[in-house]
């Protein structure tokens, strides 16, 4: 299949396990003619379609925001943000900042990972906020939105989670046992299926769960 090449990509959270691998995935297709990465620091690497934009997300810029579509891959633990606020400004805030700024600016396309049991209603303050910001997501009315929500991630991160480290050792012994939304999911599945479901020509809310999410 060929794929047009005159398409922008805006990518958030790009340091991150799916982060990182979205971001290759995308400068290596022939899909997009130009990725744009917002970042804090530089990334470390190069390639001849990746446009790295030094960005604050506490005071947000739209026009740093322009692109046709944008992929949302922020995230923080409650542990490394230190406390909810800080926890909330991450995993809603920014990803909601980008999202206005990115419509405004003509992007059409929004694909965000959040997490299973985002629930508005849920007693967890971290599957709570997940919930909150697919709501207000939905609201702001982009033509596609796309909300990937996978169990726990596998994969080699760049910082040290040993909580997670020993879930997901315990998610892979017993894997075989545990239904296929609740097991523990490679970050290269995730990534692909951003990739591959931002191409489809979907309109409207779409949501993935962990289950489907296995399949790519």
């Amino acid at each position: 299949m060929t794929y047009p090449t005159t398409k922008t990509a805006l990518i958030v959270g790009a340091t991150g396990l799916i982060g990182d691998l979205l971001t290759h995935r995308l400068v290596d297709s022939t899909v997009y003619d130009k990725v744009k990465v917002l970042v804090r620091k530089p990334l470390g690497w190069q390639h001849p379609r990746l446009q790295e934009v030094t960005y604050d997300f506490d005071h947000p810029n739209g026009l740093l925001v322009q692109t046709d579509d944008i992929f949302c891959c922020l995230g923080t633990t409650m542990a490394k943000a230190g406390s909810k606020e800080a926890f909330r400004k991450v995993d809603y805030q920014y990803p909601m900042d980008v999202a206005r700024l990115g419509l405004a600016n003509g992007a059409r396309q929004y694909a965000i990972v959040t997490a299973m049991g985002a629930d508005l209603d849920s007693r967890l303050f971290y599957n709570r906020v997940k919930g909150e910001v697919e709501r207000d997501l939905a609201a702001l009315n982009y033509p596609t939105l796309l909300i990937f929500r996978p169990s726990l991630l596998l994969g080699n991160r760049s910082e040290s989670r040993l909580g997670e480290k020993v879930a997901a050792g315990l998610m892979r012994a017993t894997a075989p046992l545990i239904p296929a939304k609740y097991r523990g999911i490679e970050a290269e599945k995730v990534a692909n299926a951003m990739f591959t479901t931002a191409q489809e020509g979907l309109t409207g809310k779409h949501i993935f769960e962990s289950d489907v999410l296995q399949r790519y």
